[in-house]
This record gives C-alpha cells, sequence and structure tokens, in this order.
C-alpha cells in the first residue's frame, strides 16, 4: 500500500512552505477578541489571495475559486500547525453563515455579504437561543408581524456570542403564528445598528463578556432580508447548525493545541525533570495525541462525503460533542503541567502566555454546554444517528 503523497502534493506541500518562509512575519500578533485586528485582516486577505483558505469560494463571492481538493486541503492544515502560524480566520459569520448563504442564499445575498465577511470587514452574531428556548429551540417566541415591505420584530435571545462587538445578525423570528412550531419560523439577517436594539453583555466564568442578552423593541427589517423564504427558518437553521458543529470540533484548532502543548512538555520541569519524560504525563499526552489524530481523519472523512455532495450521517453528528471535550481535556493537561502557575488567572504577574490556558480551560468547559449540549449532542446521536427511539416525555400530571 502506497501512503505517499504523490510528486502532485509534493509540490503543493512544497508551494505552501515557500509562502510561510516568505510571509511568516506578516502572521499577526494580536489577533483581537469580538473582533479581529487590522493584523488579522490583513492576513486573512493574504491567505485568500493565495488559496490558503476560503480556498473552494467561488471568486465572485471573494474566494479563491480552486475546485476541491482534501489532499490539498490537509497538507496546508499540517504546514500552518508545524509553522506554528494561525490558519484563516473562523468565526460565526466565516464559518456558519457564509456556507448557509451558499447552499440557500439569493444570489443578491452572496454577493453583497459573503465577500466582506470573508475578508473579516463584517462581523456577524447568531440570534437562536431564548430564555425560555435553548434545547427546544423551535418554541422560540421572538416574534415579527407585517407592516408593509418590513417585519417588525420584538422579543428577546440570550447568550449571543460577539453580540457587542457584531455588525450584523442572522436571527430566528416568528413569522406564522398559526403554523406548527417548526414550521412558523423565518431567518432573518440585518443590522445590529437597527434601532430598537439593545445589548446586554453577560459576563461569564473567564472574566469576560463573550455572550449577551439582546432585546429588540419594534426592529424594522425588510421583507427581502429573508433566507429560503418564509416558513423556511428551521430548516436554514439546521444548515447553519451543521457548519457550526463543525467549527467548534475543528481538528486542525485541536492539532495546533495539541503541539504547543508538547511544546510546553519539553520547557517545563518537575525536580528536574522535563514533564515530556514524566511517564503520567507523558500518557496522558500520548491518549489525547491519539485522540485528536482520530479526529483529523474523520475530518479527512467529512471533507470526502462533502466532495462528493454525500451526507456524511452520524459521522457528521459525532463532531462537536468530540471536539468540545477533546479542547477541554487538552486545556486541564496544559494546566496540569504548569503545576501551580496553571492555578494562576487574572493579572498576576507570573502568569505564563497571559494566562491562555487558564482561559482555554473555563471557556471551553462553556462550549461544552454552548451550541447544544453535550447530553442534548448525545441525544442526537443517538436518535438520529442510530435510529434509537425518542427519550420518553413525563407524562403530564
Amino acid at each position: 500500500m502506497d501512503l505517499t503523497y504523490g510528486p502532485e502534493y509534493e509540490a503543493f506541500r512544497a508551494e505552501v512552505r515557500d509562502f510561510i518562509s516568505k510571509n511568516r512575519d506578516k502572521a499577526p500578533k494580536r489577533f483581537g477578541v469580538s473582533r479581529p485586528s487590522e493584523e488579522s485582516i490583513a492576513w486573512q486577505k493574504l491567505l485568500i489571495e493565495h488559496g490558503l483558505t476560503a480556498r473552494t469560494i467561488p471568486k465572485e463571492y471573494g474566494g479563491y475559486g480552486a475546485e476541491p481538493d482534501i489532499l490539498k486541503s490537509r497538507i496546508i492544515a499540517e504546514e500552518f500547525t508545524a509553522a506554528k502560524l494561525p490558519m484563516g480566520l473562523a468565526n460565526q459569520g466565516i464559518s456558519m453563515l457564509v456556507p448557509t448563504l451558499l447552499e440557500l442564499g439569493t444570489e443578491e445575498q452572496k454577493k453583497k455579504w459573503i465577500e466582506p465577511t470573508l475578508k473579516g470587514e463584517v462581523i456577524w452574531c447568531q440570534g437562536y437561543s431564548e430564555p425560555g428556548s435553548g434545547s427546544d429551540l423551535a418554541s422560540l417566541q421572538t416574534k415579527a408581524t407585517e407592516d408593509g415591505d418590513d417585519f417588525i420584530i420584538n422579543g428577546q435571545k440570550i447568550w449571543t456570542s460577539t453580540a457587542h462587538a457584531s455588525d450584523m445578525i442572522f436571527c430566528l423570528v416568528r413569522t406564522e403564528p398559526d403554523a406548527k412550531k417548526h414550521e412558523g419560523i423565518s431567518y432573518l439577517i440585518f443590522p445590529m445598528t437597527t434601532p430598537g436594539i439593545e445589548v446586554r453583555p453577560l459576563k461569564t466564568m473567564t472574566g469576560h463578556a463573550e455572550f449577551n442578552e439582546v432585546f429588540f423593541t419594534n426592529v424594522r427589517v425588510p421583507k427581502k432580508d429573508i433566507v429560503a423564504g418564509r416558513g423556511q427558518g428551521w430548516y436554514v437553521a439546521n444548515a447553519t447548525l451543521k457548519h457550526e458543529r463543525g467549527m467548534l470540533g475543528d481538528p486542525n484548532q485541536a492539532g495546533t493545541r495539541l503541539k504547543e502543548i508538547v511544546d510546553l512538555m519539553h520547557e517545563e520541569t518537575v525536580d528536574g525533570m522535563r514533564l515530556i519524560d514524566h511517564p503520567i504525563y507523558r500518557d496522558r499526552l500520548m491518549q489525547l495525541q491519539a485522540r485528536v489524530l482520530a479526529m483529523q481523519f474523520h475530518g479527512l472523512r467529512l471533507l470526502t462525503a462533502a466532495s462528493k455532495k454525500e451526507d456524511p450521517g452520524i459521522a457528521r453528528l459525532i463532531v462537536k460533542l468530540q471536539g468540545c471535550e477533546i479542547n477541554h481535556q487538552l486545556a486541564a493537561l496544559a494546566i496540569d503541567v504548569l503545576g501551580e502557575i496553571g492555578v494562576l488567572y487574572g493579572d498576576s504577574p507570573h502568569l505564563r502566555a497571559h494566562g491562555i490556558w487558564q482561559h482555554r480551560y473555563m471557556f471551553d468547559l462553556g462550549l461544552i454546554i454552548g451550541g447544544g449540549t453535550a447530553q442534548i449532542q448525545k441525544n442526537i446521536i443517538s436518535e438520529r444517528g442510530l435510529g434509537m427511539p425518542r427519550e420518553p416525555k413525563p407524562a403530564k400530571a
């Protein structure tokens, strides 16, 4: 069995390495938190220009326009990980809305929004969850009533990531009040500067406000800013959620973190012994390494299915659960490797790397809940993937 890439792909690998060698000094040192920094935006545009991100998105929408090629995608990820360089931007607009619009948006919507979103010039947030509609999202109550060519929106969203820093929102609202709950929802896109929108940040255990409450009071949105038509919101929302789970379970991110931990274990010592030479820590590292490798090969399986326009079935359903749990366990190992320094947080002068591992540990724990809890993910896997019966509902009193 020949497992080599072959001359064509080795030549492509050489091109990627040449780009990295010539441009690594342009990689951003400051990434930005809720909004990408100017350096990150410049880096994103450079990567698009050379086909190293947004590779298969058509040129007319701001992408590079290449044909899908699984091995080239893998080579790009391998080389950027090895060089410890950031790949393209990943956020709710780029990773979730763009593929949704490519699949279901109008030509006008694609030409208006995809290119500035890809370039990091327009930042999006997702208006899904509500105080009484989280796991049962289809019960959402934010409503839109008709007024001529507009919808008038009233209601509330919660756990809205980056809403305080976003330009736009893709939002689920109930436009058909008399329809069944799954059939009465529409998917609207509109500016966060629209009059009547109020954003209240929610501080999490990381000490930062990554989530927000969003209130809509008589918010006027043109009817034309609907994706896939009235009452189709549940269908569109599930298309977006498919991409969200892929973003949260990104194998390239896990691979980069694993490499950072390997470097950390070569540097940190206990009683003069490097942590990489400590059998207990090394065993934990190898177990996680095996899972990350499995995750990366699973990603190739999903890319193969996508290139053939096939539904990967249960293979797609496990990504979010697997990815978020592995990332949290990677952060836990890093904190243990740091020893007593690993418990520091805030403005301690002894923090390593500005406390990034402590922040990741707490933030990734939240992601096991956010975007669909681990328990909900397991229900989805069992019911939709394995065909098991739905969990029985308690009998009414």
